[in-house]
């Protein structure tokens, strides 16, 4: 497993702003026997590990990243019909793609996944969500390894959910997803997710380097009116600036 690990490797190309420097350790387990192997090297060295997604929401320093980044290989991008409304999903799996499966299978419930940038262990983690759906009204549970290695489970009971957040334990590493929608017709669910995907293009940018929505709408307020209220709407630094289709978005 050691020999997988390369030094300096460059993370611009793992993410979606296709910035940022180089990570001091880099290395893409394939299986949960590898992920506990490098926990139990990175603990022995001391050295922080990183969890790396999708790189969809994720702005990477220009200096680099230290310690020993993980980003979880092909075989996580698993996914099972468990049951007639349930996938298991492996956590690197992209949103879009759980979207699409549940199409293909017939179960409603994730056509939301299909505007959501990002992998299902992301989606996770922040509660993701667009168009009054969120990862809380399908979750049942996960599996992961935390940091000495361990594989642990956590139910939906275990884990508090918040508005694009959860309470959950920041030294777990998530392998899987298991998320319930329910049974239904196949043109009913394209329709809703082609309304979706409609909804988005018609409001957010495409086609540019964009992490999806920057801000967070504070209670009872929009970031996008706050921004275009602050006057904000037209700025730009260097090569990054305010999209004109929606000022919530930084391309």
């Amino acid at each position: 497993m050691m020999n997988k690990i390369k030094k300096k490797v460059m993370l611009s190309k793992f993410n979606w702003f296709n910035l940022g420097g180089p990570a001091e350790l880099f290395c893409k387990p394939e299986n949960k026997s590898e992920i506990i192997d490098l926990v139990k090297f990175a603990k022995t060295k001391n050295y922080k590990i990183n969890i790396l997604g999708a790189g969809s929401n994720t702005l990477i320093r220009d200096n680099g990243v230290r310690g020993l980044t993980i980003k979880l290989g092909s075989e996580f991008r698993k996914l099972d019909l468990i049951k007639k409304d349930t996938l298991e999903v492996g956590s690197s799996t992209l949103d879009r793609k759980v979207a699409n499966f549940g199409l293909e299978n017939s179960v409603s419930g994730f056509e939301f996944l299909s505007c959501i940038p990002g992998s299902i262990g992301g989606a996770v983690i922040m509660n993701s969500g667009c168009y009054g759906e969120d990862i809380s009204k399908i979750f049942v549970s996960l599996k992961g390894i935390n940091l000495d290695g361990d594989e642990v489970e956590l139910k939906k009971s275990d884990i508090e959910f918040y508005y694009r957040k959860t309470d959950l334990p920041s030294d777990i590493i998530i392998t899987s997803v298991t998320l319930q929608g329910m049974s239904s017709k196949k043109a009913i669910i394209q329709k809703k997710q082609s309304e979706f995907v409609k909804m988005k293009k018609d409001s957010q940018p495409s086609g540019v380097k964009t992490c999806g929505s920057t801000f967070k709408n504070p209670i009872g307020e929009k970031a996008w009116e706050l921004i275009k209220r602050s006057k904000c709407e037209n700025l730009s630094v260097g090569d990054a600036k305010i999209s004109e289709k929606h000022s919530n978005f930084f391309i």
